[in-house]
């Protein structure tokens, strides 16, 4: 460490990965607003917070994937964050959006517009509950559909009234990994419903497999066009977050051939 730095708190650290996981690689530089918001909140440097996001870069395997280095001379603690916030995204994104709502002097019911007045709430645990629910199915819809460009990743149709963060492995199945970017998809509703039920899926190499139900109905212009047209084709590449390979091999495994 150079003389008069100081070293990053974990608080800091948990405010930065927290932005890590909302932009995307290009975006993490000094002219990007929230950069420069986290940097006034936190007491650094504009440069200091892009060089951070460049160590969190370091540690990110789709990133490797694509011959992207990040920034070396990430510390232990770096480290040990990424770890904690990747492995426990539900727990930890909250966290940061409770650190990001004390900086920005509000709440994060207010930051959401949460309104609890709307609900029957017993305690403020029973509160804290509903509030996590809500911001962590805010925060997994926009990750996924951030991590496809705001398209669906079959298709690429980009109308966002349309785009569904489609859960590789269902809600009810993990519940560690409901809201982890890496087990959603951005789909279109369509796509959404045939994914569901299992008549489309991905393999681990991200080609689109479809179903031989839809060559039964081959002759149909839209069975053709929405769904035969696609078997075989790549997923749009992922911007951050690569669909884990253990989920995507759950789908496959009830994959209607």
């Amino acid at each position: 460490m150079k003389e008069g730095q100081t070293l990053w708190t974990k608080e800091q650290l948990i405010l930065a990965i927290n932005l890590y996981s909302k932009i995307t690689f290009g975006q993490m530089n000094s002219s990007n607003p929230q950069v420069k918001e986290l940097a006034a909140f936190i007491g650094r440097s504009v440069g200091a917070v892009v060089r951070k996001l460049g160590n969190f870069a370091s540690f990110d395997p789709l990133l490797r994937a694509r011959g992207i280095g990040g920034l070396p001379n990430a510390s232990k603690l770096d480290k040990q964050v990424w770890d904690e916030y990747m492995h426990n995204w539900t727990d930890l994104y909250f966290e940061g959006e409770k650190l990001l709502a004390k900086k920005r002097d509000t709440t994060v019911e207010k930051l959401y517009n949460i309104n609890l007045d709307e609900y029957k709430i017993k305690d403020g645990r029973e509160a804290e509950r509903l509030v996590k629910v809500r911001v962590n199915q805010s925060s997994f819809r926009g990750a996924v559909l951030t991590n496809f460009n705001n398209r669906c990743c079959i298709t690429g149709i980009d109308l966002l009234e349309l785009i569904v963060a489609s859960h590789i492995v269902p809600w009810s199945t993990d519940k560690i990994n409901r809201l982890s970017p890496s087990n959603g998809l951005a789909l279109n509703a369509l796509h959404d419903k045939a994914f569901d039920n299992h008549l489309i899926t991905v393999t681990e190499d991200l080609t689109i497999k479809i179903s031989s139900k839809f060559y039964q109905h081959k002759t149909i212009e839209s069975i053709q066009q929405n769904f035969i047209n696609y078997d075989g084709k790549q997923l749009l590449e992922p911007k951050k977050f690569f669909p884990d390979v253990e989920f995507l091999k759950m789908h496959n495994e009830k994959f209607i051939a």
